[in-house]
């Protein structure tokens, strides 16, 4: 071989070295990185999106009705009737304007009448009164076998309950001036009412009504 075509020789052998250099770097630093970042990346989108669905409807539309639910059950239950009304409050003893009146019928008996004071309105509970004699604490027992009915006392409206303080025909008792009133055991506000000179042995007292003829105290 002589001389130029053994340089012309090598000059092609190292062209088509250089070429084929060339495209093996091209192939090695393009196709692994573009194949490496695309599959992750498309793996990676889709646990993504799916997690974001997810928390929207767990999150925001469960989540949300909960609370909403919940909101209108405190509601209901805290007004105490269950549909959203309010039925105000119960009345305490300090809340009413209280009177007292002797009565002969049914043997003799004390009518008591109660009115809310000036700017108040609220309600009689549907339960017995509670009163009481003397500093034992003796109480009045029922005068009617069933409940009454919760009254709303406002203005000039007005309830009755009456108190036979003796219902024993024997003599004894005891002797007192005045009796002990109170809207239910729990009231924090009892009040003492003058009614005279009165013997009392197995009391009892009705329901709270709304007319003075059916709050006759009979055994």
């Amino acid at each position: 071989m002589s001389g130029n075509r053994r340089k012309a020789f090598l000059v092609s052998a190292a062209l088509i070295g250089g070429a084929m250099l060339m495209t093996a770097c091209q192939n090695s630093d393009g196709a692994a990185p573009g194949s490496s970042s695309a599959a992750p990346a498309g793996k990676t989108g889709s646990p993504a999106g799916s997690s974001t669905a997810d928390a929207g409807q767990g999150g925001n539309g469960k989540g949300s009705a909960a609370p909403g639910k919940g909101t209108a059950e405190g509601a209901g239950s805290g007004n105490g009737n269950g549909n959203g009304k309010a039925v105000g409050q119960t009345c305490g003893a300090n809340d009413i304007a209280w009177s007292t009146k002797s009565e002969s019928q049914a043997g003799g008996y004390i009518l008591i009448t109660a009115k809310a004071k000036p700017g108040i309105t609220c309600y009689l509970p549907a339960a017995l009164p509670t009163v009481a004699f003397g500093s034992d604490g003796t109480s009045a027992g029922p005068a009617e076998q069933s409940a009454g009915q919760q009254i709303k006392l406002s203005g000039s409206t007005a309830a009755y309950a009456g108190v036979n303080p003796k219902t024993t025909k024997e003599n004894g008792g005891k002797e007192l001036d005045s009796i002990i009133v109170a809207i239910g055991n729990n009231d924090p506000n009892p009040v003492s009412l003058p009614v005279g000179t009165i013997t009392v042995d197995r009391p009892i007292v009705t329901n709270w009504h709304t007319s003075p003829k059916d709050a006759v105290p009979v055994k």
